[in-house]
């Protein structure tokens, strides 16, 4: 009988911050500058024979699901999967993490958060079709307006990665190539789903 009171007792306890979930999905853009200490000259260069930093440019997809308290501040979960393309290079990042976010006033439309996160980041070189998957984490951050209902403005997303791409070193035999740093930049809309 006290297992169940307990249980009960959870679930009343619960209830409140389940009920005021919320969903939100996002198709951005999002542009990534990838930099590497040291210029990779083999025939397997992700960002080309002795170049050591590029642009790459595409598309942010994913979604999160925080857990609204009656709090200023929340907590959820986040994913996001990226696919961008430079100098006939491709770069899958798909990424898990925990989301914080804060409504730091009352009355604001603006609402800021922050996105520590792991996964894994598929890269191609231009001269071979062999991907490499390595571990890559990260950490984001941004600011979204409240707009509608159920539509926000992702104002900005900066972020900072690191990940083991393609290079010589990865798919042939050559010199060490270090991980590289990737700083990513975002902005578009996130549909919301309380």
């Amino acid at each position: 009988m006290k297992l169940r009171s307990l249980i009960v007792a959870l679930a009343v306890a619960i209830a409140p911050v389940a009920m005021h979930a919320q969903t939100g999905l996002y198709l951005n853009p999002i542009a990534m500058r990838i930099s590497n200490s040291v210029a990779d000259t083999g025939t397997f260069a992700f960002l080309g024979s002795g170049v050591k930093s590029r642009m790459f440019y595409g598309v942010d997809m994913g979604g999160y699901y925080d857990f609204k308290t009656p709090y200023a501040f929340h907590a959820g979960l986040d994913v996001h999967d990226s696919i961008l393309h430079s100098n006939d290079a491709f770069l899958n990042n798909f990424l898990v993490g925990v989301r914080f976010s804060a409504k730091p006033f009352h009355n604001t439309a603006w609402k800021p958060y922050i996105e520590p996160e792991i996964g894994a980041g598929s890269s191609r070189a231009p001269a071979t079709t062999a991907n490499v998957t390595k571990f890559e984490y990260g950490i984001y951050g941004g600011m979204d307006y409240y707009t509608h209902h159920h539509l926000d403005f992702r104002v900005i997303e900066l972020g900072y990665s690191g990940l083991r791409t393609a290079s010589s070193q990865t798919i042939g035999v050559s010199a060490a190539v270090p991980p590289a740093g990737i700083l990513t930049i975002s902005t578009g809309f996130v549909f919301r789903f309380p």
